[in-house]
């Protein structure tokens, strides 16, 4: 039998993997996985879900649900991507990782219809991910789409209620070249007669996602209309934040395990969710919210959404985002201006195929970057970020790696200094404490 480092390596080397090579590895429909999943006769169909879609913020919101679910008693199934330090990352129950062997396993079991199918890696994962929850008769399984909704691998399951989080411009060579057009795909998730959530901030976004769901005949909440999240005090590592239900008398105070302001809008869809999971007789308890939003991190294992790691160099405080288009940059600009520093140090790393104006044009010009790249073949070329950068004013030095360029940041920095590694999902990845 193979060993899980081959197992592995399989998986990244032999299957397109879209977030190392890019288009290459993208499908656009559903086939592979339909005959992926007839091979496995079809455990997509056993289970509960929970499908979530969105630019920003699925991941976080598929996150705290699951937290949620598992405080409640659910044994809770939680598929997300992409990994940051293992591929086990990828699916967990309660929070565990699913175990190597597990991997070893499937990856022999896939391999005779691998070679007549070619799948890619999304699709033989997301196919996994349904086996396993199957297998491990999971009560509930939160699924996070991939890329868009209407042609994701994941799109092929009947959920409980459907989410779409915040939408804006990434993967415009996929999904459209406007926000409309992205808005339609993501909103290829809703299904006939299946209460649909947003927290889309937008009126003209929100509109055609309840026209989609209108023609669908599924009920359509928009978050915002149902709950209202502000923070009591900005504390670390927890902020004590309060809901408001704009529908009732209700209010609750909860400690958030990830703080971090943008955080807020994901967490109307949160509640909006459980609510009518209660209303499906699901019984989550105030307190089974509160413990689940505290403990997200320890229950759902997520990583790297504003992420303090430890400086054993100096006392210079370190931050990591996986946030990587405008729209999250909005917001993390807004938090590093209001953390207490004499400088900012900024990490930063891109990919190949996005569209970095926008992005460049709003972060801080007083800021000592070191541009650099992940070691994934859709990388951006540190030389051709930092060349890029400076046509923005936003200056600093080249460097090979993420974990050279990092340790640069470390040294240069004082005690009274600010670290922030970000741009690139890759990027926060490789950093070794994480």
């Amino acid at each position: 039998m193979m060993t899980y480092q081959e197992a592995e390596a399989f998986l990244f080397e032999q299957l397109p993997m879209f977030q190392r090579v890019g288009s290459a590895a993208y499908k656009k429909d559903l086939h592979n996985t339909i005959e992926l999943l007839k091979y496995l006769n079809n455990p997509h169909e056993k289970t509960r879900y929970i499908h979530v879609a969105g630019t920003n913020g699925k991941g976080s919101t598929s996150s705290f649900i699951a937290s949620a679910l598992k405080e409640a008693g659910y044994k809770t199934g939680l598929y997300t991507s992409p990994h940051l330090k293992s591929f086990t990352e990828r699916m967990r129950i309660n929070g565990l990782s699913i175990p190597e062997s597990r991997v070893i396993q499937y990856v022999e079991k896939f391999k005779p219809i691998i070679e007549s199918l070619k799948p890619s890696f999304f699709e033989l994962t997301t196919a996994m991910a349904f086996d396993y929850f199957a297998e491990e008769e999971v009560d509930i399984a939160v699924i996070e789409v991939g890329m868009g909704g209407r042609l994701d691998c994941t799109n092929i399951i009947n959920p409980e209620l459907s989410i779409i989080t915040q939408i804006g411009l990434d993967h415009q060579q996929f999904l459209g070249d406007t926000v409309e057009e992205i808005t339609k795909e993501k909103a290829g998730i809703i299904k006939e007669k299946t209460p649909i959530i947003t927290s889309v901030n937008e009126n003209e976004l929100r509109l055609i996602i309840k026209s989609i769901a209108d023609s669908k005949g599924a009920p359509y909440y928009d978050a915002s209309k149902y709950y209202d999240i502000s923070t009591i005090e900005e504390t670390i590592p927890h902020w004590k934040c309060r809901a408001n239900s704009l529908k009732n008398d209700l209010s609750i105070d909860f400690e958030l395990g990830m703080s971090a302001s943008y955080q807020l809008q994901n967490l109307k869809s949160v509640f909006t969710a459980i609510d009518i999971l209660n209303e499906q007789n699901y019984g989550i308890s105030e307190q089974h919210i509160k413990d689940g939003l505290k403990n997200v991190i320890v229950n759902s294992g997520i990583k790297g959404r504003w992420q303090r790691i430890s400086n054993d160099y100096n006392k210079a405080k370190i931050i990591a985002d996986t946030g990587h288009n405008y729209a999250a940059f909005e917001h993390l600009i807004k938090m590093i201006d209001k953390e207490e520093k004499e400088k900012l140090h900024f990490v930063f790393a891109s990919v190949n195929d996005k569209k970095l104006d926008e992005v460049l044009s709003i972060l801080p010009k007083n800021a000592c970057y070191y541009f650099t790249q992940a070691k994934i073949p859709r990388a951006l070329e540190a030389l051709i970020l930092k060349n890029k950068a400076s046509e923005y004013d936003l200056l600093g030095e080249r460097y090979s790696s993420i974990e050279e360029a990092y340790e640069a940041a470390k040294k240069n920095a004082s005690d009274k200094d600010l670290i922030f590694v970000g741009g690139s999902t890759f990027a926060v990845a490789e950093i070794p404490e994480l």
